[in-house]
């Protein structure tokens, strides 16, 4: 499971070095290829090819009529690439996906349990001190957290 947030930077070319904690779990768990997508445009979301092909597979058992299914694979196919870590531990962000997150030089990477997220340091950073209401508690409880 990804866990916690690094600070790391997207070089001139537009690659992210993978911080070394989840570059590990990477290497003893998935292997090099990721499909890297966002639901919104606002953050980059790294999946290990393995938890992608899970997606894809619950996917696959909803009618291709289904408008959320429709919706959903339009956004991730839009920003969507595979890729693959070279061997100093670096992915290609989509370039259309760095223009729209502004993933330039200073970014966050958060362990989301199965994926990554990169976002925008100051994005990051004002998510960071978005207030968790008691609803969100009620919420979490709710669901058995």
């Amino acid at each position: 499971m990804f866990r916690g947030s690094y600070s790391t930077r997207v070089d001139d070319k537009g690659r992210i070095k993978v911080p070394a904690d989840f570059k590990r779990l990477v290497e003893e768990q998935y292997g090099n290829k990721f499909y890297i997508t966002s639901k919104d445009g606002q953050a980059a979301e790294i999946y290990p090819l393995e938890e992608w092909e899970k997606i894809e597979q619950q996917l696959a058992k909803i009618s291709n009529m289904n408008e959320a299914k429709r919706k959903f694979l339009n956004k991730v196919n839009y920003y969507g690439q595979m890729a693959e870590i070279d061997n100093q531990g670096r992915l290609l962000l989509p370039q259309i996906l760095r223009e729209s997150a502004n993933l330039m030089a200073d970014v966050t990477v958060l362990g989301n349990l199965t994926y990554l997220e990169v976002r925008n340091r100051a994005m990051a950073d004002a998510l960071a001190k978005e207030a968790f209401t008691a609803e969100d508690a009620k919420v979490l409880e709710g669901l058995g957290i």
